[in-house]
């Protein structure tokens, strides 16, 4: 499946997200039977913003978020959904890998599966959610449960049947060009999974749940949604806004399935205004500056354990939360040029900012 970006789009990643990769840890750390995949980026010292992505998602897909936020002085973290098959069995994984970051509170942003992960995690944990954002999500199972009748036997299913399987809610092409590629990026990361990690996330998509009540004010949930399409219905979307009537809204007129990579300036910005408005201080003060040439910028020294894109991968491999002794894994470390830009506030941004707060 091409999102319409053609041949060439999906022959070569990004030239921003090489970058990422040559610069960012991915962290794998095993909680039991569990491995988990992930970043984590940004001042320590700020409460994390913890990115769970859909269905077809990894830790990657929000590289735009970390690259963007974590330069303002915001930590991000971005998962991978372990292989967990039931809901509880989230609830519970999830607990344990937030303790063995030594991390108490969390603000989530979740987009279509992940948001209603989220929001199961916040039901039965409230003591830890501080925040949400959800983004083309849903407060219930059952629709996708009922057109899914041979879920029983996913468990046999071959994995190319999975994942043309889970690529089939992704509206086909032709994509104006960042939609096309967001499509295109989100198809190569489902070629990356195994058949257990599909297996387990479809399962955890059909097994019939809903969200009940949460403790969280409406006042700290932000809802982000596209206006064009997505693969959730409306009618499920129409159903999470009608659940949280004071909920922010954050509407995008368009950006398909993945906003956070077709529209991330957009989505990066509503993230700044989320976390500002629910009380999380970004320090930029931790931040080291960076330009795309590797040339640094002035900023004090990180002493609080804050991360920097100057650094050689090879100085940046440590853990991403400190005192754990995780296992990490730096991707290639080629440095280039790119026509791609890495998101940047602007005059615009800064100004909707102070008019926000």
């Amino acid at each position: 499946m091409k999102g319409g970006g053609g041949a060439a789009a999906a022959s070569a990643a990004p030239g921003d997200y090489v970058y990422f990769k040559s610069v960012v840890p991915l962290h794998k750390i095993s909680i039991g039977p569990k491995l988990w995949r992930y970043y984590d980026f940004g001042p320590k010292t700020v409460p994390p913003l913890v990115c769970i992505p859909g269905i077809a998602g990894t830790a990657d897909v929000y590289y735009k978020q970390i690259m963007s936020l974590s330069m303002k002085g915001y930590r991000v973290m971005s998962i991978d959904v372990p292989q967990v098959w039931n809901h509880q069995e989230w609830i519970h994984s999830f607990e344990k890998f937030l303790d063995s970051m030594n991390i108490h509170h969390v603000h989530i942003y979740g987009t279509s599966l992940g948001g209603f992960l989220a929001q199961i995690f916040a039901q039965h944990r409230p003591r830890r959610v501080k925040s949400l954002v959800l983004s083309n999500t849903f407060l219930e199972t059952h629709k996708f449960a009922a057109a899914t009748p041979w879920s029983p036997v996913v468990n046999w299913t071959p994995s190319f049947l999975l994942k043309r399987y889970l690529l089939t809610g992704i509206r086909d092409g032709p994509h104006e060009p960042f939609i096309a590629d967001s499509v295109d990026f989100v198809v190569s990361q489902v070629e990356t999974l195994s058949r257990d990690d599909l297996s387990s996330r479809l399962m955890l998509n059909v097994n019939v749940a809903s969200v009940g009540s949460l403790m969280l004010p409406d006042s700290l949930i932000t809802i982000m949604d596209t206006n064009d399409y997505s693969a959730v219905p409306q009618q499920l979307k129409d159903q999470v806004n009608e659940r949280y009537p004071g909920a922010r809204r954050a509407v995008l007129k368009t950006g398909g399935d993945f906003p956070f990579l077709s529209r991330p300036d957009e989505v990066n910005l509503y993230l700044q205004l989320h976390l500002r408005r629910v009380g999380v201080e970004p320090r930029p003060d931790l931040v080291q500056g960076f330009t795309r040439n590797g040339s640094a910028g002035s900023s004090k020294d990180q002493k609080d354990g804050g991360n920097n894109f100057d650094n050689h991968p090879g100085d940046n491999g440590g853990p991403g939360s400190g005192g754990h002794d995780h296992e990490t894994q730096n991707s290639g470390s080629e440095s280039h040029d790119s026509d791609e830009s890495i998101p940047t506030s602007t005059m615009l941004a800064n100004t909707i900012l102070e008019l926000a707060l």
